[in-house]
């Protein structure tokens, strides 16, 4: 009776995971590595797998075991831990420019004007595929160690701030910031209220 029990439960939470959120599962890099013990050296699998829902949340894990297919599934479930979610811009691109580092890994992202597609590669190609962004042109320098390059990637996103919480935090309305980012300078604002001063 236990036993059944326990089947339905474990078909229950089968399905609940098929059923949710889809997933957008990418693998970057899978390494054979080898542990060093008295008989010998024994080898396994590392795997590193970024997952996202393509509406904007996104995180990377890494798992260790004997066979590939073990390792993946780590891969996945430490990745599921550890999604974040990243602001975008019209849910297509990055709200501005932005700059990662990690280690020797450095990164520079750019935003992009609709129909510039993914214009970046390895592993950073494959966290855009899975936070949904569609316009993008992106630079890795440095090294191309991809665990290196998913933190730096990820260390950018992070730095990421959309207009709302810039407004929010300059006591400021999100009209005034979006006005300046697309292209109405600081100085053009200052003159213009100037000149209605000296009318007045």
């Amino acid at each position: 009776m236990a036993q059944e029990q326990r089947n339905e439960q474990r078909k229950g939470r089968d399905n609940r995971d098929s059923e949710g959120s889809e997933l957008i599962d990418k693998l970057v890099s899978i390494n054979r590595v080898a542990k060093v013990v008295k008989g010998g050296r024994r080898f396994g699998f590392a795997a590193l797998v970024v997952v996202g829902d393509g509406k904007g949340k996104v995180g990377y894990g890494s798992g260790k075991a004997k066979e590939v297919s073990d390792a993946m599934r780590k891969a996945l479930d430490d990745a599921k831990k550890k999604m974040v979610r990243i602001p975008l811009r019209e849910g297509r691109t990055v709200h501005h420019d932005l700059y990662g580092r990690f280690g020797a890994g450095k990164v520079i992202i750019r935003t992009a004007p609709v129909g510039t597609g993914i214009i970046a590669g390895g592993p950073m190609r494959a966290v855009f595929e899975a936070l949904g962004v569609q316009d993008v042109v992106a630079k890795s320098v440095g090294t191309s160690n991809p665990h290196n390059m998913l933190k730096a990637t990820f260390a950018a996103l992070n730095d990421m701030k959309s207009p709302r919480a810039v407004a929010a935090k300059r006591g400021k309305k999100v009209g005034e910031i979006v006005e300046r980012r697309e292209g109405k300078p600081a100085e053009e604002t200052t003159n213009n209220k100037d000149k209605k001063s000296n009318k007045e």
